[in-house]
C-alpha cells in the first residue's frame, strides 16, 4: 500500500460518481464493509444486470461475496483480482480495488474524449494530407493488381477443374500396379544418379577452371607491370621538339610585351591627338566670338557717329573738331607707347589669329564755317585755317575701310591638318 495508490483510488471514484466521501483515513485499519460496498457499486456500475450475493454476516458469507465478485470481475471484465488482499479489507485491498476503477475511469475518458473529438471531425477532414499516405496508396495499387492477377489465373484454374476432377478420380480409383511402380522408380534412381554424375563432372571441372582462372590472371598482371614500366619512362624521356617549344614559347611572350606596349602608346597618341583637337576647336570659336564681338562693336560707333552727325549742326562741328583733334594727338601717343613696348619687349606681342589695317591718322576735312560766302571767300577762309567742318561720309566710308581691312585666318586646326603630315 502506498499513498499515491489510496489518493488515485480516492479520486477515481469521485470522478465516477461514488455517492460517498471516501477518504484515506478509511483503510489505516480494516474496514471489510466499505470495501464490500464499494465492490458491489463497482460490479453495479460495470453491469447493472449482474446478480451477486450481498449478504456479510458470517465469515462464510463473505468469503462466499468475494469469491463471486472475483469470479465475475474475471469473466466479465477480464480483470484478475487477488481474494485473499481483498478479504483483508486494507491498503492491500485498495489496490485490488484499483484495478477495476483504473479501466472504469479509462472508459469514462475515451467517451468524453470521443465527444469532443467528434467536435472537430470536420477540421480534421479538412486537415487531411494525401501525400503521407502515398507508399500506403502505391502498396495498395500493387496488392489490387496481384489480386486481379490471382483471381485471372484461379478463374483459369476453376475452368479446368471439371477435366482435372475426372481425372483426378480416375487416378485414385485405378489400382495400383506393383511392376509399374517398381518401373517408375527406377526411371527416377537412374535420373537422380544422371544429376549426381553431372554434378561430380562440374566439381572435377573447377579445378581446371580454377587454372585457367589463374593463369589469365597472372598474364594479365604481367602486362599490367609491362605497361606501368612503359608509362614510367615515357614520363621520364623528354620530347625532342621541347626545346624549340620553349624557345617559341618565350619568343612569343616577348612579342606580346612589345605589343602590349605598342598599343598603350598608340592609345595614348589616339588620345592626346583628340585633346589637341579639342582644344584648337575651342581656339577657333573662341576667335570667332571675339571677332562677332569687334564687329558688333564697330557697328555700334558708327551708328553713334551718324546720330552724332545728325543731332549736331554745322555750328557745333568746329567743337567736334577740337575733339577730334584732341583725341587723334592721345591716340598717337598710346600708339607710339605701344610700339616702344613692343620693340623692347618683342615676345609680348598678341599672336592673334587676324591683323587688322592701320588706320589713317588724320581724317580729311571738307568745307568752311563761312555760309552764304563767295567761292574766293570760301577759299581764303580756308586757306586760313579759322574754321574747319568733317565730311560725315567720308569719315563712315574710312572706318568701313578699316573694318574691312580685318583679315581673319581660318581655323588653326585645319590649317594644321593640311600641313603636317600623317604619324600614324
Amino acid at each position: 500500500m502506498s499513498y499515491r495508490d489510496l489518493r488515485n483510488f480516492t479520486e477515481m471514484m469521485r470522478a465516477l460518481g461514488y455517492p460517498r466521501l471516501i477518504s484515506m483515513e478509511n483503510f489505516r485499519t480494516p474496514n471489510f464493509a466499505l470495501v464490500a460496498e464499494v465492490l458491489i457499486w463497482l460490479v453495479k456500475r460495470y453491469d447493472p444486470n449482474a446478480d451477486i450475493p450481498s449478504d456479510t454476516d458470517s465469515e462464510q458469507d463473505r468469503v462466499i461475496f468475494i469469491k463471486s465478485a472475483a469470479q465475475f470481475m474475471a469473466t466479465k471484465a477480464h480483470i484478475k483480482l487477488n481474494t485473499k488482499k481483498l478479504y483483508q479489507a486494507d491498503g492491500y485491498a485498495v489496490k485490488e480495488l484499483l484495478k477495476v476503477t483504473s479501466v472504469l475511469y479509462n472508459a469514462v475518458r475515451t467517451k468524453v474524449g470521443g465527444q469532443d473529438g467528434d467536435d472537430d471531425d470536420g477540421a480534421s477532414a479538412m486537415s487531411f494530407d494525401i501525400s503521407s499516405k502515398i507508399q500506403d496508396l502505391k502498396a495498395s495499387r500493387q496488392l489490387a493488381s496481384e489480386i486481379t492477377s490471382k483471381g485471372a489465373s484461379l478463374y483459369d484454374l476453376l475452368g479446368k477443374e471439371v477435366e482435372l476432377r475426372e481425372i483426378r478420380t480416375m487416378a485414385i480409383n485405378k489400382p495400383l500396379e506393383i511392376n509399374e511402380i517398381e518401373k517408375g522408380l527406377r526411371n527416377s534412381i537412374k535420373a537422380v544418379e544422371q544429376n549426381v554424375k553431372k554434378t561430380q563432372k562440374m566439381l572435377e571441372n573447377v579445378a581446371s577452371d580454377e587454372a585457367n582462372l589463374e593463369a589469365k590472371i597472372e598474364k594479365k598482371r604481367s602486362e599490367m607491370e609491362r605497361n606501368e614500366k612503359r608509362l614510367s619512362t615515357l614520363q621520364s624521356v623528354r620530347p625532342a621538339f621541347m626545346d624549340e617549344y620553349e624557345k617559341l614559347e618565350g619568343d612569343l611572350q616577348k612579342q606580346y610585351e612589345v605589343f602590349i606596349e605598342r598599343y598603350r602608346n598608340l592609345t595614348y597618341l589616339e588620345h592626346q591627338l583628340d585633346e589637341y583637337s579639342r582644344a584648337e576647336q575651342d581656339r577657333f570659336e573662341e576667335t570667332e566670338n571675339s571677332l562677332k564681338q569687334m564687329q558688333s562693336r564697330l557697328r555700334q560707333e558708327d551708328d553713334r557717329i551718324k546720330m552724332s552727325g545728325e543731332v549736331l549742326g554745322d555750328e557745333d562741328m568746329t567743337g567736334l573738331d577740337v575733339v577730334e583733334d584732341a583725341e587723334e594727338s592721345e591716340s598717337e601717343e598710346e600708339d607710339d607707347e605701344e610700339e616702344d613696348e613692343e620693340e623692347t619687349n618683342p615676345a609680348q606681342r598678341p599672336r592673334g589669329k587676324f591683323r587688322q589695317a592701320p588706320q589713317p591718322k588724320n581724317p580729311r576735312v571738307f568745307g568752311n564755317m563761312g555760309a552764304g560766302l563767295s567761292d574766293d571767300e570760301s577759299g581764303s577762309s580756308g586757306d586760313d585755317g579759322d574754321s574747319i567742318s568733317v565730311d560725315e561720309d567720308d569719315l563712315l566710308d574710312d572706318q568701313d575701310g578699316d573694318s574691312d581691312d580685318l583679315k581673319v585666318d581660318g581655323p588653326p586646326g585645319k590649317q594644321q591638318d593640311e600641313d603636317s603630315d600623317d604619324d600614324f
